[in-house]
């Protein structure tokens, strides 16, 4: 056993390697260990102003439960369609926790390992048609009336403070895309699926996600053009409805053009800086200041093929530098774009391979718009605690690393929510 790594068990990091119920937590935990080298001094203080934070994730997933591979390979046996299969297994991956209850023990493990309160929970699909989008939704709705007194639908910002003060999670809901009628009559008519969606509870929208759709261009679109007109009439929408404006998908153009249509906070949830690692997926200096001119803030994801550099959790303490340096405190955050797996995945194997299928819209991107690569253990979702060990080690003050933690979201969804912040 490393030195590090009888530090944080003395500490009450880790269980015992041996422990087979927490190995997928305690190998990234010893990863993260190995690649920061912290002093104990630093171990220890990290770890404690952790646990007395708010932490409130920009962007990403709650703990996923791993596939019923029998319920996989009957639906396949009887010719179910691509979508379904895909439907079939998102469906499972999260929910689950609910019924299997060695699925539903590692999720709530998963949620206290990180020491996270809240997650921007990514609650739709990757379009625009409101059916499509209402299937994630309505799973991550399910999780939280069933498991309600473990994880809650937030609501309203107050109901994020709340949730800590209970030692509960929650989650606030994000849209993968805007919804739109695609009726194409009225302004008005073609945007008032975004009101719906509010009333459901999605606190948060993505102008684009990677392609160009009737309200800009995304990131991965080579021609890098701006808002639309009803790009901008969806904006102004979001902002009187307390709907959240997200670019983390959108193009360079498009997002610095959104900074400057929003009359609220606006954020990219789940970027990175160009100035570090050129990826589209990041964003460059103009599009970082336009973001913090609105008072919103850049989430930086924990993609290690986004990171550049080493790729490792000194990477993304790279791209946290940078913003708090050029940008000051107040506009940066975490979102990691990742979830905790649920180790019990050998069920999912019993399933035979897909029936191949057609490429999807992703065959038009750039080869780098999402993974290559291995992801490095030492960002893995759990390791919560130890990126506030990094920052620590950085030099960054407690006052900035809570607001880096959750300040921030928490800032940014009460200047947007209506009626001063719920």
């Amino acid at each position: 056993m490393s030195r590090s790594f009888r530090q944080a068990l003395a500490l009450g990091l880790a269980a015992e390697p041996s422990s087979a119920a927490n190995d997928a937590i305690e190998r990234p935990r010893q990863a993260a260990i190995e690649t920061l080298k912290p002093s104990r001094k630093d171990l220890e203080h990290g770890l404690e102003l952790h646990a007395n934070s708010l932490v409130i994730e920009s962007y990403g997933f709650s703990p996923t439960s791993a596939t019923d591979g029998d319920r996989m390979r009957a639906a396949i046996e009887a010719g179910a369609s691509a979508v379904e299969l895909e439907d079939l297994q998102e469906e499972m991956n999260m929910t689950r926790h609910v019924t299997v209850a060695a699925e539903q023990q590692e999720y709530k493990e998963a949620w206290e390992a990180s020491g996270v309160t809240c997650i921007l929970q990514n609650a739709g699909a990757e379009g625009q048609d409101p059916p499509s989008l209402m299937k994630r939704l309505a799973r991550f709705t399910y999780v939280t009336d069933m498991l309600r007194d473990f994880v809650f639908k937030a609501a309203t910002p107050s109901d994020i403070v709340e949730a800590r003060r209970q030692k509960k999670h929650c989650l606030y809901f994000s849209g993968n895309s805007v919804p739109l009628a695609q009726q194409w009559n009225s302004v008005k008519e073609e945007l008032a699926f975004i009101r719906l969606f509010f009333q459901m509870g999605v606190r948060m929208m993505h102008l684009t996600y990677n392609r160009r759709n009737m309200l800009a261009d995304g990131c991965g679109e080579a021609s890098n053009g701006g808002l639309s007109d009803l790009g901008r009439a969806a904006i102004t929408e979001m902002n009187r409805l307390g709907v959240i404006v997200d670019v983390a998908h959108t193009g360079w153009k498009s997002s610095f053009e959104a900074a400057k249509a929003s009359s609220r906070p606006m954020v990219a949830s789940h970027s990175g800086c160009v100035s570090l690692h050129h990826h589209i997926r990041s964003k460059p200096d103009d599009v970082i200041r336009a973001i913090a001119d609105t008072g919103g803030y850049v989430g930086v994801l924990s993609i290690s093929s986004f990171l550049g550099r080493s790729r490792d959790l000194n990477a993304m303490l790279d791209h946290i530098d940078y913003i708090v340096k050029h940008y000051g405190a107040d506009h940066a955050a975490i979102g990691t774009d990742l979830a905790y797996r649920s180790r019990l995945n050998a069920e999912g194997r019993k399933a035979p391979p897909r029936p191949k299928s057609r490429p999807g819209f992703e065959g038009l991107w750039p080869g780098d718009s999402y993974t290559s690569g291995a992801q490095h253990a030492s960002l893995a979702w759990i390791n919560w605690p130890l990126f506030t060990v990094g920052m620590v080690q950085r030099g960054h003050s407690d006052q900035d690393i809570q607001k880096i933690l959750g300040g921030n979201v928490l800032r940014v969804a009460r200047a947007v929510f209506p009626n001063a912040g719920g």
